[in-house]
């Protein structure tokens, strides 16, 4: 899959996974040992995320159901919690340094293509 950013036509993720399910979800990026460029993960249906048994930073990016980015946050931490954005029908998580490489913040059109 693939996520632009149809605002500053920068592609986000070259090729990405979609979790759709509770479980795909919950597992998110636990286990892996990173991220590389163009790799994401695009969490279908969450408001919130966690960094929990993660061993490595992300860039956090909520949209709302239209694709418009409402919170866009850089460099999140392993183990923490992120906020609850009540927009958000879909969260993206990056390696560290997307969001600021493209230029990608609140109001922006994001484009997934699954």
């Amino acid at each position: 899959m693939q996520v632009k950013n149809e605002t500053r036509g920068r592609l986000l993720i070259t090729h990405g996974e979609l979790a759709e399910t509770f479980w795909a979800r919950f597992r998110g990026l636990m286990g892996r040992s990173s991220l590389d460029e163009g790799e994401g993960l695009v969490l279908k249906g969450d408001k919130s995320i966690h960094t929990f048994f993660m061993r490595f930073p992300i860039d956090v990016i909520y949209a709302n159901p239209v694709g418009r980015v409402v919170r866009a946050d850089q460099a999140m931490l392993p183990n923490r919690i992120g906020p609850f954005v009540f927009e958000a029908a879909y969260i993206l998580e990056l390696p560290v340094g997307v969001i600021r490489a493209t230029g990608t913040s609140v109001g922006d059109q994001l484009i997934i293509q699954t």
